[in-house]
């Protein structure tokens, strides 16, 4: 009897939580809705002041049915202005959406060096890996982008990392042809690492 009695009042503590909790969560989903929608509009006004209030979390909300997050959002439509104002404010540059991608991978796709260079700086992980294991180094390869490649390996990018088929972006390079400006640039990174390693080595 005494054993049913509590778990009846435990049900009930458990019950009234969660009843309590749902208006919070709502409120959160909403503002986090609506600061994304101003972030499509462009309402600086609107996104500024939802960024001030205390405690705000919503600069890393995402959207329910795509996962994409502001900077997401931003990335797509090649607004280096927006990223730097988000990643000043705590943006997470390193968020997937749900297809996998990153706003770094958003840019790479797009060709858009300005805003891969910003997302960079700001702390996205140049070695991130698809769900097929291509970087955005082996992206940048496969476009033939060779402004985006150069800035990848200028901030570090590893030619050698590979995807799911084995094959790395220096293995996608040499398909291009040795003479291709990319092969050159791979080379050239080579040459300036161990320049580096070799000026900034151990000191005995």
């Amino acid at each position: 009897m005494a054993r049913a009695v509590l778990r009846k009042a435990t049900l009930a503590i458990g019950l009234a939580a969660a009843i309590a909790a749902a208006p919070a969560a709502a409120q959160l989903m909403s503002e986090g809705y609506e600061f994304l929608e101003a972030v499509r509009e462009r309402d600086g006004t609107k996104v500024t002041e939802a960024l001030s209030q205390p405690g705000a979390v919503v600069v890393n909300a995402r959207d329910i049915s795509t996962g994409q997050t502001a900077l997401h959002i931003v990335t797509e439509r090649r607004d280096a202005v927006w990223i730097r104002f988000l990643t000043a404010k705590g943006a997470n540059p390193n968020v997937r959406d749900k297809t996998g991608n990153t706003p770094l991978a958003i840019a790479v796709r797009l060709g858009f060096v300005e805003g891969a260079e910003e997302l960079i700086d700001a702390g996205a992980r140049v070695d991130d890996v698809s769900a097929t294991g291509e970087t955005p180094l082996i992206a940048a390869v496969h476009r033939r982008d060779n402004a985006m490649v150069e800035l990848l390996l200028k901030k570090g990018a590893n030619p050698d990392r590979t995807d799911n088929s084995g094959r790395s972006a220096r293995d996608y390079a040499e398909l291009l042809g040795s003479n291709s400006r990319i092969a050159h640039a791979i080379a050239e990174a080579d040459e300036n690492k161990a320049s580096a390693g070799a000026s900034y080595g151990p000191r005995f």
